[in-house]
């Protein structure tokens, strides 16, 4: 089985963010969004992958990911010129795929617990697809597929008054048997080829498309709060790990995660549960967590940090508590003495720089 992850998309919703990077490239728990999507192909046994970037920033996404080689998988990259819809985008990677069964994944997409079992059930089943489906609260965001007993009856995108809160999630399993459905699509009412459309079609014309649900957390990452969300989920899952300089065990309290050449000094306290990268600088009085992620070569002068993103390279000397905060790469946060409220909130792009 071959894996498709798509990479496209201007991210609106997630500015500034995205003004400097692609969406799916920004850290949750210190890891890209994306690379969830690559591991969970990985653990499928899936190692021959496409990866479909469009603007903005493509050349970010092939730095990172290069052939592959480094995440011990085949990385090839198709580009789609404007995003016109997830069937457009897979109809680009016909000749990828060619006769295989495949799976696409959305890079905005996050499942706790993988799709290796789904792998295996599409590889035994004779099935021209496999959709997974999530209930969900706000329907009308999302493509929603609508069941008679074990059958779907049906699978409409966004619809306004939608019959059922059963989201299909952005994994899917598919032979090769849509691409001619794709190529017959008309744009929905949104300009876009939608993949809702090429499942329907495709049981219109006698093939078959069965469902499972899924039995674990998942994310459709859409805005800083969806950020925020995954970034505390993904947390409560990691494992106390100290690569770095401890000077006391008492300045360490829960699950926490602790890179290389970071060290801890005696009077800084870290609230698991937190992840810590490389070659960090804390001085004395910092708090960190919980539910903070914090990148690699990060300086924290003072304050504290709670339920918040630190991307590698910031510099934070402000003498408050930062919550349900993201700060992009790169960007400086600093104290000027002047008489503020002493609890904020940021949510600041790359190289960016905020005088208190």
């Amino acid at each position: 089985m071959k894996g498709i992850i798509l990479h496209g998309g201007h991210g609106t919703r997630l500015r500034p963010f995205t003004y400097t990077c692609p969406k799916q490239l920004l850290s949750i728990a210190n890891k890209p969004m994306s690379r969830y999507a690559l591991d969970d192909l990985i653990e499928a046994g899936v190692t021959d992958i496409a990866i479909v970037i469009g603007d903005p920033f493509p050349n970010k996404v092939s730095e990172f990911y290069g052939d592959g080689k480094k995440f011990g998988v085949n990385v090839q990259y198709i580009y789609q010129k404007e995003p016109r819809g997830i069937a457009q985008a897979i109809g680009l990677c016909r000749t990828f795929v060619d006769d295989e069964k495949f799976v696409v994944y959305l890079g905005d997409n996050i499942l706790k617990r993988g799709i290796r079992d789904y792998v295996k059930q599409f590889n035994r089943a004779n099935a021209d697809a496999l959709i997974l489906l999530s209930e969900v609260k706000n329907p009308s965001r999302f493509g929603i597929a609508t069941l008679s007993g074990s059958h779907i009856k049906k699978i409409v995108e966004k619809p306004e008054n939608p019959d059922s809160n059963l989201a299909v999630i952005g994994v899917y399993f598919l032979s090769s048997n849509i691409f001619s459905i794709i190529s017959s699509l008309r744009p929905s009412w949104r300009g876009e080829l939608e993949i809702t459309d090429a499942l329907q079609n495709l049981m219109s014309s006698g093939g078959k498309v069965e469902y499972d649900f899924i039995t674990g957390w998942w994310k459709d990452i859409g805005t800083p709060e969806d950020i925020l969300d995954a970034n505390r989920f993904m947390l409560d899952s990691i494992q106390r790990e100290i690569g770095g300089i401890l000077e006391s065990e008492e300045s360490v309290k829960g699950h926490v995660s602790i890179g290389k050449n970071t060290k801890i000094p005696r009077n800084v306290l870290v609230r698991g549960p937190v992840v810590i990268g490389e070659n960090c600088i804390f001085e004395s009085g910092v708090i960190i967590g919980p539910y903070t992620s914090i990148g690699n070569s990060v300086k924290i002068q003072q304050g504290e940090i709670e339920n918040s993103i630190v991307m590698d390279n910031c510099e934070i000397g402000t003498n408050s508590r930062i919550v349900d905060s993201i700060i992009a790469k790169s960007s400086k946060i600093v104290e000027l003495g002047n008489s503020l409220p002493k609890r904020h909130t940021f949510f600041v792009g790359e190289q960016s720089l905020i005088r208190l």
